[in-house]
């Protein structure tokens, strides 16, 4: 096997990362994906792209905050796997898969491929999520009516609460930031990450029970992709009222308030409440999503 050559691209070379055929179809999956050239690499064997990867981060960033779009042709995992080793930043992968390509043989194994190579790169499995988008056709949900929902300028007020949600959170993300730094760290994340949204802090809300019990919080969010469902968090109080639903309604119907022609969504695989709320509230699977990490580097 000859030598493996692996670059980074730049305006003149730019064309070589759209020549590997992807089965996965990932090029539709990020058709609202802004990616910068000079994050992008390939690897290279006798002049021909045999893996590939784009680091992504938002406009402003000055290191990439993930690897968005990475895959490798048959038999080259352990191009890959070099391409990613040799990366000079080593943050989260993201993998997106059509729905259903478990079932389907060749989706399977371009599937598995990518996997193989990323944890010959010494990244392991985080989580597996799925990605939902709602649209017009789908119909709005019905508020239920329960809660009462208001803005909250006070960021300690959201700290406060995402603390306590996440003292019995499913998220693996959280999770992870809980075990490298405790539930101050994952709450912080959270509203570092939403301020970091290019949409307005004045979204945030906050939902009351009738009585005046703070029940939890949504916020409404643009990513750089679009409108989505930013976060649902119910107290561990409140737990048992199913009002993550109501939460899920008031988020969606106010991003669509605001003009939204979509919402998306996702929630961990394994989190079955949240995943079921979707399902009611009218938003398909349309993708999947598994998120590797390097172990003990800290997100």
């Amino acid at each position: 096997m000859t030598d493996l050559v692996i670059r980074a691209l730049s305006a003149s070379d730019a064309h070589l990362f759209d020549v590997l055929p992807d089965p996965l179809d990932a090029r539709e999956s990020h058709r609202r994906t802004r990616f910068r050239t000079e994050w992008k690499r390939v690897a290279l064997r006798d002049g021909e792209v045999v893996a590939r990867g784009a680091w992504w981060g938002g406009p402003d960033d000055a290191e990439p905050v993930n690897i968005n779009w990475f895959d490798v042709a048959e038999g080259e995992e352990a191009a890959g796997a070099e391409l990613l080793r040799s990366a000079p930043w080593q943050v989260e992968l993201e993998i997106n898969l059509p729905g259903g390509w478990r079932d389907e043989p060749d989706l399977r194994a371009a599937a598995e491929a990518r996997f193989a190579a990323a944890r010959a790169a010494g990244y392991e499995l985080m989580v597996e999520r799925f990605l939902y988008r709602w649209t017009p056709e789908r119909g709005l949900p019905e508020r239920p009516g329960r809660l009462r929902f208001s803005a909250e300028p006070d960021d300690a007020v959201f700290f406060d609460a995402l603390r306590r949600i996440h003292s019995v959170t499913l998220d693996a993300h959280a999770l992870k930031a809980i075990e490298e730094g405790g539930l101050d760290q994952a709450a912080q994340q959270e509203i570092d990450f939403f301020h970091w949204c290019p949409s307005p802090r004045e979204w945030w809300q906050v939902a009351h029970t009738p009585e005046g019990d703070l029940a939890g919080i949504h916020i409404p969010a643009h990513n750089p992709s679009g409108p989505t469902v930013g976060f649902i968090g119910v107290v561990p109080e409140q737990r048992g009222h199913a009002y993550s639903y109501d939460l899920l309604t008031e988020c969606t119907r106010f991003l669509v308030e605001q003009g939204a022609e979509f919402v998306t969504g996702a929630t961990d695989q394994g989190n079955f409440p949240m995943a079921a709320n979707f399902t009611k509230a009218r938003f398909p699977v349309v993708r999947e999503r598994i998120n590797f990490h390097v172990p003990g580097r800290a997100t």
